[in-house]
């Protein structure tokens, strides 16, 4: 099949790759490459469930190129190759056995190395690492490779069902929610030294999507209220193996407290990653049911959501166009208010600046009297008093400036002038 750059970013603006792609006889990985090649561009996730919801969305626009043909060709299975029945019994018999290989999600690729290079942190806290753009994982040194094992069992069994877990876009607005960490809730938090430690969260949630509706997804190691002694300039768990093996006079000037520690279990919290809803499952482990045994009914139990969250989102979105409508009906009145005061403010200047120039004209009236008695007078003055005076009393017009009324009433500003109002 053969259609031009534009034809093509058309049929992808219309529908997603997963539903254009068969079109063509090929698969939406195969599709996005061919776009990719020829510079076409698609919109993402986001953009279809901001357009399933009614919400405003834009297209990415199509960059200038060369409007060559593009030439998609249909994806053919091989034939198989007819085989006897005897045939096909030696070639089981003679195969090898495979070895079971492990699978690694691809979100999880080089996780383990950014998680490693973390900021310094006390033996048996969590870790904080550096790179904040990182699957929802928080966990301490020593149960890392189990949180990373829980994490990929999920990511897989969800990968299985066709949903693709992975991490929010920067532009997007969904977000990460609080993640508690304790194993039993309590009223008071002391994890850390001073009991105000703070634990790592990854900037964006890690997500994903059943249909149009996001999920959140967060893995967590819990902590639990242990006894620590202060021992040799630092506290160690009262049941360590340093704390056992000291010396009664060791203790002596030794001291305990309580603090939240991480005690290798885990928890997994689904949550609804857009604002305004509030919705949130947990499943957490126990000594006697590990998560691992979990995995297929949290799975199943996610699928099952799908109906309520929708339900939770579109009555968000109907809350939030009534608050946004009724701050810009509040942000009308405001501008109302403001222009009333602004007019009547303009008004009070003008009537303030008539005013004035009312006065200045009436001094200027009894200066320009005094200048017309001079005049007079100097009229009937000798002819040597006259021309020495004569030059006086015009020095002292141009020192007082123009006394014309127009130029006066020039100077003033009408209220319409100073401020003209929005609403008339």
């Amino acid at each position: 099949m053969q259609l031009t750059r534009l034809e093509l970013y058309k049929r992808v603006c219309d529908s997603p790759l997963s539903k254009v792609a068969p079109e063509f006889g090929i698969s939406g990985p195969a599709l996005a490459a061919i776009c990719k090649q020829y510079q076409v561009p698609y919109p993402g996730s986001g953009y279809w469930t901001r357009k399933s919801l009614g919400l405003p969305a834009e297209l990415p626009e199509l960059p200038e190129a060369s409007d060559e043909a593009i030439e998609i060709t249909q994806k053919v299975p091989k034939p198989r190759r007819d085989r006897s029945r005897n045939e096909g019994s030696a070639r089981k018999i003679k195969a090898p056995a495979k070895t079971h290989r492990l699978v690694r999600h691809p979100l999880l690729f080089g996780v383990e190395e950014h998680l490693r290079k973390t900021r310094d942190v006390k033996d048996g806290e969590f870790l904080r690492p550096y790179k904040r753009i990182l699957p929802d994982l928080i966990s301490s040194e020593p149960a890392l490779l189990r949180a990373l094992s829980i994490a990929n069992d999920l990511y897989l069994a969800l990968d299985r069902k066709g949903y693709r877990v992975h991490i929010a876009p920067a532009n997007n607005e969904l977000r990460r929610i609080h993640v508690k960490e304790q194993e039993v809730e309590r009223k008071d938090r002391k994890y850390g030294r001073y009991h105000s430690g703070s634990i790592w969260g990854p900037d964006r949630p890690t997500i994903f999507y059943i249909d149009t509706v996001p999920v959140g997804l967060a893995l967590t190691e819990m902590t639990e209220r242990v006894t620590m002694r202060y021992l040799n300039g630092d506290y160690h768990r009262e049941d360590s193996k340093l704390v056992r093996s000291a010396k009664p006079w060791q203790l002596t000037h030794s001291w305990t407290t309580e603090q939240d520690m991480p005690c290798g279990r885990f928890r997994i919290i689904a949550y609804s990653p857009k604002n305004g809803v509030d919705w949130s499952l947990s499943w957490q482990e126990t000594e006697h049911e590990p998560l691992g045994k979990m995995i297929s009914k949290i799975v199943e139990t996610l699928q099952a959501t799908k109906d309520k969250l929708q339900r939770l989102m579109t009555a968000e979105d109907e809350a939030e166009a009534k608050r946004k409508k009724e701050r810009e009906e509040e942000w009308e009145r405001y501008e109302r208010r403001e222009d009333a005061r602004k007019a009547a403010q303009a008004l009070t200047d003008s009537r303030q600046q008539l005013a004035e120039i009312i006065e200045k004209w009436g001094k200027a009236m009894t200066i320009e009297r005094f200048f017309a008695d001079a005049e007079d007078r100097l009229r009937g003055a000798d002819e040597e008093r006259r021309q020495r005076l004569k030059e006086r009393l015009s020095l002292a017009r141009e020192m007082m400036g123009s006394l014309d009324p127009l130029d006066f009433i020039e100077q003033w500003v009408a209220p319409e002038e100073r401020y003209p109002s929005k609403y008339k």
